[in-house]
């Protein structure tokens, strides 16, 4: 792929500032079906930005009988460790990312399939046997942990499904149990693919957005730190380090008063349909904000508004992920440019 950087003047989105260690994004992907010999995938029109990805599908069954298939959405696994929390866009929900999906234009009956693991040892009988939730992030999981029989909370803690955590809850340390196990869901369900017709699937969720609070590649005046590892992972280009060299100039102590944002799109999980390529494809990248700065890796990419940004392929097949990094103005002062 070529390596393609937008850049532009300098502001921030409405992100929220991340403390000085980093967040972690999680890499979400699109749609996978049980059978990749009957339907082909006609169109795939994908759009990102902090705040929404939508990706609109066209499938089509190129035979004479009518196709049933199981169709998912792969949830990203989390990790229930409380000093690593990824960022998670609803910390209370099974569904975390607010996924939702519509076939032909009406909301398809999902079904949630969860599992926890501790030590790659299925563990969900465990937790159903104490009613204790699988999502580990939400105030449920935690509230059920807190009335574990003695004896079990011992089990656990020495089988590496939960541990203790100390912290000042306003009214003194503390101690109490937290999950550390980690849970993988899927969200699926049944869909018919008639002959020789086209189905038009189109579902949407809120991207994991990870972060860091300054620019963890420029520092002390120079490129550094993961500088090698972001420049090939997003693409970074000289335009877009000058625009770097710039705001630092700017500031009294020589740092870009920038934070990150990242966001990861899973693209190369998809390609289990018939011929494994998408016919037409077109990819939307929103920065948010026209003074934000994004770099990433595309392919014969134009600007189609102030904020967007497109590539558009046929016979497309996806052999890179999409990894996108924002860098937005710290609220505590403008920089150059």
């Amino acid at each position: 792929m070529f390596r393609y950087v937008l850049t532009a003047a300098l502001a921030l989105s409405a992100t929220p500032v991340f403390a000085n260690d980093s967040i972690a994004e999680l890499g979400t992907g699109g749609l996978i079906l049980s059978r990749s010999d009957a339907v082909a995938m006609e169109s795939e029109d994908l759009y990102i930005s902090p705040e929404k990805v939508t990706v609109d599908y066209v499938f089509r069954n190129n035979t004479d009988k009518d196709v049933d298939a199981i169709v998912a959405f792969p949830m990203p696994d989390i990790e229930g460790d409380p000093n690593e929390m990824p960022a998670i866009p609803d910390g209370q929900s099974d569904n975390f990312l607010g996924f939702e999906v519509t076939i032909d234009g009406v909301a398809a009956k999902l079904q949630l399939e969860q599992k926890a693991f501790a030590l790659g040892i299925d563990i969900s009988a465990d937790l159903e046997s104490q009613n204790v939730p699988f999502y580990p992030f939400g105030d449920a999981a935690r509230a059920a942990l807190a009335k574990l029989p003695q004896a079990v909370a011992d089990d656990w803690v020495d089988r590496g499904l939960i541990i203790e955590d100390t912290a000042d809850d306003g009214s003194g340390m503390k101690t109490v149990y937290v999950p550390f196990w980690q849970l993988r869901s899927t969200y699926w369900w049944r869909s018919t693919f008639p002959a020789s017709k086209a189905v038009r699937v189109a579902h949407r969720y809120k991207p994991s957005v990870g972060g860091t609070s300054s620019v963890s590649f420029f520092y002390d005046g120079q490129f550094q730190g993961q500088y090698a590892a972001y420049k090939t992972r997003y693409c970074m280009d000289g335009t877009f380090e000058n625009a770097i060299r710039k705001a630092a100039k700017s500031n009294p102590d020589g740092t870009p008063r920038y934070f990150e944002n990242r966001i990861a799109y899973v693209l190369t999980t998809g390609g289990n349909w018939a011929t494994g390529s998408i016919g037409k494809f077109k990819l939307t990248v929103d920065k948010g904000d026209p003074k934000n700065l994004v770099s990433f890796c595309g392919e014969n990419v134009r600007k189609v508004g102030p904020t967007r940004f497109e590539m558009t392929a046929d016979n497309f097949y996806p052999e890179h992920d999409i990894d996108i990094l924002l860098l937005a103005p710290s609220r505590d002062g403008g920089s150059g440019g």
